[in-house]
């Protein structure tokens, strides 16, 4: 979607975790906002030493500092939408969901944040019930893929469309639940709402290049809606953006050191400069 000059740029803020790797959190949302022109704003919520590799260190953010930092955002400036990742603890969960709860904010993107990429846990027990119980209320739309959505509806996951209408019962408004774990030639992504379930497919990508692929579709997500798509529209676009981003990723050259395997990130700008 294409912003007449006359129009304002939409503000889309993300409250998340940091990657100093660039491939996730914050890093790989304001990576995706830029990439779709919308203007990026981020509280930061944790700090974590981690690279392709995994995740070995975390350290959490004070969670009355982002009441303040949320407060200095809200209090000067438009969010027309609002991307949510990694929330540590439950303190934090309730800082952010008291914030949403005095500003009201406009399209909400929760990104349940629960493992890495590489398996690492990111959230503790409590923080998981206050999501449920704080947060799912209070947005538009939450973003799980399979073992997060295991973990939230205490059940394995065996049909999609099943799976993801189960997970409205949490008292959310809408589920995206994203099939990037599943085994076949074609990515199946089912999004449940009230009144029905709409599925999304494209070509598999077989590649290694997954970190930060959830931060990068949740933020897309929240970028469409700012754009004035409605929520269908905006989860077929964040995943058609997804789906380039993870094919051009191989274009990169982020980790592999002395031989090492990892995950490397996707390439949230490939639709600009020397991709072409």
């Amino acid at each position: 979607m294409s912003i007449m000059l006359s129009e304002h740029i939409p503000n889309v803020l993300s409250i998340a975790g940091s990657d100093p790797s660039g491939g996730a959190g914050i890093q790989a949302d304001l990576k995706t906002f830029a990439a779709l022109d919308v203007y990026g704003m981020a509280v930061i919520t944790a700090l974590t030493a981690q690279n392709t590799q995994g995740v070995s260190g975390a350290v959490d953010v004070p969670a009355a500092f982002v009441t303040d930092q949320l407060n200095a955002v809200f209090e000067d400036i438009r969010v027309d939408a609002l991307k949510i990742g990694m929330l540590g603890n439950a303190d934090i969960v309730h800082a952010v969901a008291d914030v949403i709860e005095r500003y009201q904010p406009n399209n909400i993107v929760l990104d349940p944040v629960m493992v890495s990429t590489s398996g690492d846990a990111l959230i503790s027990s409590d923080a998981m019930v206050a999501l449920k119980t704080r947060l799912f209320p209070l947005v538009d739309v939450v973003t799980p893929n399979i073992p997060e959505a295991e973990k939230l509806a205490r059940k394995v996951v065996i049909d999609m469309d099943r799976a993801a209408q189960d997970l409205l019962n949490l008292n959310v408004e809408a589920v995206f639940l994203k099939g990037g774990h599943l085994k076949g030639s074609v990515a199946q992504d089912v999004l449940a709402y009230d009144g029905g379930t709409k599925t999304y497919e494209a070509p598999r990508v077989d590649t290694q290049n997954t970190h930060g692929t959830g931060c990068t579709l949740s933020s897309a997500i929240a970028a469409y809606l700012a754009l004035g798509c409605d929520l269908k529209e905006a989860c077929g676009k964040a995943k058609t953006y997804l789906t380039g981003a993870l094919g051009c990723a191989a274009m990169l050259d982020v980790g592999g050191l002395n031989g090492a395997q990892g995950h490397g990130p996707v390439s949230h700008m490939y639709r600009r400069g020397h991709y072409e």
